[in-house]
């Protein structure tokens, strides 16, 4: 007999990112979902949501994008999944200023010629994963905790903020990402740089504060002993870890300190090799996890091997 309870499903918007230089998030997104038993259907005809560059040129613009997306989303049951943090907050600012500004949605509605589709939740993969599939449920479908793996959890800047937007988490002091980990099996570490910004998209136009920005993120995560940094957002993962090469050879083999950068007073510690840290999605780690073969998660996608660790913790 079964008990009746309907099964969780969901729309799905993975955004460009997600079929380009961030296909593993999808590809692990989509493997852990159909682990879970979660239903996860792609928007039809969806396009990109304008991002930071379409926000920052042009409002209208950027509004009616994703206004457009929100409503072709209208066409899939479920509520409405998102992995990018970028996306996620697009699609959320864009629902908070329709509902608060009746001028702006006049406007979009004329520039996508219909009506703005407001009702839809558009959730996050955190907040599916820790609340509505549940950290109990998480647990109990473990296959391979990830016991003895370190992790720096980081948000990064679009996560949490603008307060009142995302409504993911608490906009300073999140612990979502956290809570999952443990549900996981891993440790988190308490790290200072969670909340900073890794430069984002001046990776092409200003590369050199995108290496100053990620240096002290990754120093930050080895002075608290992290074994990896688990992200939710391509471009944050972009940055960590294509940049590492880089950033060793424009700061040297050995960690130095971070210094005054964010006003940190963190000391160094005795090892002071820097080490390369892989960066995972959290889609790579929970389908991990739930005994999803480390082949189907898109591993040889990035720059820096998680494999050696992952072997070295008895994960694969």
């Amino acid at each position: 007999m079964t008990s009746g309870k309907k099964r969780l499903s969901y729309s799905y918007y993975p955004g460009c990112s997600l079929h380009a230089s961030g296909r593993e998030y999808d590809i692990s997104t989509r493997a852990l979902f159909k682990a879970l038993n979660v239903g996860l259907k792609e928007v039809p005809d969806w396009f990109c949501c304008g991002a930071t560059p379409a926000h920052n040129v042009d409002e209208l613009l950027s509004l009616s994008l994703c206004a457009k997306n929100l409503s072709l989303a209208e066409e899939v049951e479920g509520d409405l999944a998102v992995a990018c943090a970028a996306c996620f907050s697009r699609l959320k600012t864009t629902q908070h200023h329709l509902r608060e500004d009746d001028t702006k949605r006049k406007q979009v509605e004329i520039a996508i010629d219909g009506p703005a589709a407001l009702g839809k939740p558009v959730k996050h993969i955190l907040e599916i994963l820790a609340r509505e599939y549940g950290l109990a449920k998480l647990e109990e479908n473990i296959k391979k905790p990830l016991l003895g793996l370190k992790v720096a959890s980081y948000y990064g800047c679009l996560l949490t903020r603008p307060p009142g937007v995302p409504e993911l988490d608490d906009c300073e002091d999140p612990s979502i990402m956290e809570d999952i980990l443990r549900a996981l099996g891993a440790e988190p570490v308490k790290w200072s740089h969670r909340m900073e910004c890794c430069g984002a998209n001046f990776t092409l136009s200003r590369p050199g504060v995108v290496l100053k920005l990620s240096n002290a993120i990754l120093e930050s995560a080895r002075l608290a002993g992290a074994d990896c940094i688990m992200v939710a957002c391509p471009l944050c993962h972009g940055n960590l870890d294509i940049r590492q090469k880089e950033i060793k050879e424009m700061y040297g083999a050995n960690s130095s300190l971070i210094g005054n950068i964010f006003g940190s007073d963190l000391q160094q510690s005795g090892d002071t090799e820097r080490r390369d840290l892989p960066i995972f999605y959290i889609t790579q780690l929970a389908a991990l996890a739930m005994g999803v073969a480390s082949e189907s998660l898109g591993f040889e996608s990035v720059i820096i091997d998680p494999k050696p660790l992952l072997k070295d913790k008895q994960l694969l």
